[in-house]
């Protein structure tokens, strides 16, 4: 069977709102801007990326476990659910996907009920504390994963 050349990008409630939400905290760039980003990195790997936001778990839930049928790995961002959602982590392991987590701060330095993940465990790869940018550091680690080997 051959590998998807598809990922699944997944960001978590209120990840809507980046560009105008604490940006002190979060930066400027937009969701759109993480779209793009993460979309280009994986272009430029041959991988194409679909595109998931929702405020609604039960979206989210929904899109990991299609994921299953087209995709080669998910990166996601779960925002507020990292620490809360047992459901979250049980999909992702569920679908026995390979996942890279994201986090746009630096989740350790921030609020002590920040520090624990939920899906840190399952996940692969872990990007913490870059920014937007490190959305595309977190592709390029989980494509080395699928491909087996580092590219560029």
């Amino acid at each position: 069977m051959t590998t998807p050349r598809r990922l699944l990008l997944v960001n978590g409630p209120n990840l809507n709102l980046l560009g105008t939400r604490e940006p002190a905290i979060y930066g400027h760039e937009t969701l759109a801007d993480v779209e793009r980003i993460v979309t280009e990195t994986a272009a430029a790997r041959g991988f194409e990326v679909r595109c998931v936001q929702s405020n609604h778990e039960g979206v989210l839930l929904d899109a990991i476990h299609d994921a299953r049928e087209d995709c080669a790995g998910i990166v996601i961002n779960p925002g507020g659910l990292t620490h809360t959602s047992v459901v979250l982590r049980d999909a992702l392991a569920g679908v026995a996907l390979p996942v890279a987590e994201v986090h746009i701060s630096d989740i350790q330095a921030r609020e002590s009920f920040r520090h624990h993940s939920y899906v840190a465990d399952v996940a692969l790869v872990h990007v913490v504390g870059e920014g937007v940018a490190g959305y595309a550091r977190a592709v390029s680690l989980l494509l080395d994963v699928i491909t087996g080997h580092a590219e560029g």
